[in-house]
């Protein structure tokens, strides 16, 4: 494996993890499984023949899934983004990913391994990047009372409709 690769480390679950995500996303796949030996097995504290890696792809973006054991867990300060085009993505991506886990605020959500994931509207950067300071701002107030993130919602903040930030929340 050649180049810039994120490890997530799991306490066991690296496999069943891997596939789960090559499962939600579609240009995705597993790749090679690597075991704990005698040796890797007795450092480690895992069973001889257990996962020790496995490697999967998403996106173009390579990772290692690492059953470390539990000493280690995921937390907010990293998380995955999934930029989306459309509402429909955004609903797929959000019903799949917060399955078995816990939804956030913001477009933010846990899976049920406990990563963080962003589901967000590539709009949504471009809207937040205006140069008219107010066209942000209604944007990031609406966004502000959003749980999963409704598009809809922060183009009608984005053009100054009055119904956007009451109704955004869902």
């Amino acid at each position: 494996m050649k180049g810039l690769t994120t490890c997530l480390w799991f306490d066991n679950q690296a496999e069943e993890a891997a596939r789960f995500y090559s499962s939600v996303f579609k240009n995705a796949r597993v790749g090679g499984v690597s075991r704990y030996g005698e040796a890797g097995a007795k450092a480690s504290g895992r069973p001889k023949g257990s996962v020790m890696t496995v490697e999967f792809e998403i996106a173009g973006q390579k990772f290692l899934g690492l059953n470390g054991g539990p000493e280690f867990k995921f937390s907010e300060a990293i998380s995955m983004v999934v930029n989306c085009e459309n509402q429909r993505e955004i609903d797929e991506y959000w019903a799949k990913l917060s399955e078995g886990g816990s939804e956030s605020v913001c477009g933010w959500l846990k899976d049920k391994y406990g990563l963080s994931w962003q589901i967000t509207p590539t709009a949504l950067g471009e809207m937040l990047k205006d140069p008219d300071a107010e066209k942000s701002e209604r944007v990031m107030a609406a966004m502000l009372t959003m749980r999963k993130i409704d598009l809809e919602a922060l183009e009608q903040a984005y053009q100054g409709k009055d119904s956007a930030v009451a109704g955004a929340s869902r």
